[in-house]
């Protein structure tokens, strides 16, 4: 039987495998499913940064990411909150831009959700809106981190 959410995990890994090589970055992958990561990423300088890949549709303009983990088994459903040391950033294909998007950890402030916005807000609004163009380069991931 497959498992749709277990595709999707797929397809996003996928895509991210492919901007990454497309952009000069190695990728090593784990040989276990239950690390907290799903790839490293090793640039050309061997830095080395471990990725979860997501995978999400955007909705209303934005792509949104809920910063816990879900599962269900025999005993109901289970979530964990987003720990942070686990992985160093987020990979997160979207199928409707055909984009993966990188979001470093310490870009993460931990409440509940990431968003990334495609367009502009009708507003206006600048302040505290995450253009999701600006983490298009996955080469962001190797850059100094701003003090």
């Amino acid at each position: 039987m497959r498992h749709h959410t277990k595709d999707k995990g797929d397809i996003g890994l996928g895509f991210v495998i492919a901007d990454l090589f497309s952009h000069g970055i190695q990728v090593a992958l784990p040989m276990s499913e239950h690390l907290p990561f799903d790839l490293i990423a090793i640039s050309e300088g061997d830095k080395l940064v471990r990725l979860s890949i997501k995978y999400r549709a955007a909705k209303d303009n934005r792509i949104s990411l809920n910063l816990k983990s879900s599962w269900s088994d025999s005993h109901g459903l289970h979530t964990r909150p987003f720990v942070k040391h686990s992985f160093d950033a987020i990979a997160i294909y979207c199928p409707d831009t055909k984009k993966c998007y990188y979001i470093r950890n310490n870009e993460i402030d931990v409440t509940s959700a990431i968003s990334l916005r495609l367009k502009k807000t009708q507003n206006n609004q600048i302040k505290r809106v995450r253009s999701a163009s600006k983490f298009c380069n996955p080469e962001r991931l190797f850059a100094p981190v701003a003090q």
